[in-house]
């Protein structure tokens, strides 16, 4: 399963994402849809945060266990926040599409 958790602080503002896990839709050892709608949306997100929206960001991954973090170093401008509530938005529409058995999105209050 892919757990993907949404880091806001008190005010409701974004301060990153990360996430963990296979999805293990397709079975071991075979090409898995659900995983790649998964990295697209989060590493897409990620590249568009930094090369369109100019954001500071760090990030930390490890493709084989499955493992994206993102922290920003700033509270995210409105056009950057519209990103992140579309990402958001895509994976919960995944989540419920497919199960929260194979996804699953999380906040957490930082």
């Amino acid at each position: 399963m892919t757990t993907v958790v949404i880091r806001k602080d008190k005010k409701g503002s974004y301060r990153g994402f990360y996430c963990m896990g296979h999805a293990g839709y397709a079975g071991k050892g075979r090409p898995d849809v659900l995983c790649a709608a998964v990295s697209a949306l989060t590493i897409g997100t990620v590249n568009s945060l930094e090369a369109l929206a100019g954001e500071s960001i760090t990030t930390a991954q490890d493709e084989e266990a499955g493992f994206l973090r993102c922290d920003f170093e700033s509270e995210l401008q409105e056009k950057s926040s519209f990103l992140m509530d579309s990402m958001v938005f895509s994976l919960e529409n995944i989540s419920r599409e497919y199960g929260d058995r194979y996804l699953q999105v999380k906040f957490e209050e930082v």
